[in-house]
C-alpha cells in the first residue's frame, strides 16, 4: 500500500499557524511545539496561552553548530511556514525503530498543536511528524527507497496513541 499524503492537511495547518502567529486574540487556549529540521539547523517554536497567559519561546541552532540561540518569532514562523509550504509532505505513523533517523536531506518537522479558538465549543488537537519534498512524486520515491524501514502513515486518518491527526 502506498504511503498516505498531507498536502491538504499541511495546507490547512499553515494559515492556522499564520494566524496563531499574526491574531492571537482569535484563541481562547493554545498549546504549540513545532520542532524543525531543515538543513542541518534546527527551529523550535514553543508557546502556550492559558487563562489569558502567554508564554513563549522561540530557539535555533545553525547547521553546523552546537549552541542554540534565540530566534525572532517571526524568523522561526516564516521557517515553519516553509517548511508547510512544500509541494508534498509524508508523516510518521510511530516512532522510528531503534536505530533508525530520518534522512537529513529532506527537512522535518514535529507537530504538537492543541488550540481551541474563541466561541468554538471544544479543542482541537494534533501530533504529527512531518517529512517534506518539493512534490508527489519525490515524497512517494523517498518512501519507495525507504523500504519499509520507516513507520510511514499508509491509512488516513492518523489515530495512534502518541501520534494522530485533528482529535
Amino acid at each position: 500500500m502506498p504511503p498516505a499524503l498531507y498536502a491538504d492537511l499541511t495546507a490547512a495547518l499553515r494559515p492556522l499557524l499564520t494566524e496563531l502567529h499574526q491574531t492571537p486574540d482569535l484563541f481562547q487556549t493554545w498549546d504549540a511545539h513545532l520542532e524543525l529540521v531543515a538543513a542541518g539547523g534546527l527551529v523550535v517554536v514553543k508557546s502556550k496561552r492559558v487563562k489569558g497567559v502567554v508564554d513563549s519561546l522561540f530557539w535555533g541552532r545553525a547547521p553546523g553548530s552546537t549552541e542554540n540561540k534565540q530566534l525572532p518569532e517571526a524568523t522561526a514562523f516564516a521557517a515553519i511556514d516553509r517548511f508547510l509550504g512544500l509541494g508534498a509532505h509524508l508523516a510518521l505513523s510511530d516512532a522510528l525503530p531503534e536505530g533508525a533517523v530520518l534522512d537529513a536531506a529532506y527537512p522535518h518537522c514535529a507537530v504538537k498543536l492543541s488550540y481551541r479558538k474563541k466561541g468554538h465549543p471544544k479543542t482541537r488537537t494534533l501530533s504529527m511528524v512531518f517529512i517534506g519534498f518539493n512534490d508527489a512524486a519525490e515524497a512517494l520515491g523517498h518512501a519507495q527507497s525507504a523500504g519499509g524501514s520507516l513507520p510511514l502513515v499508509n491509512t488516513r486518518p492518523l489515530s495512534g496513541a502518541k501520534l494522530y491527526e485533528w482529535a
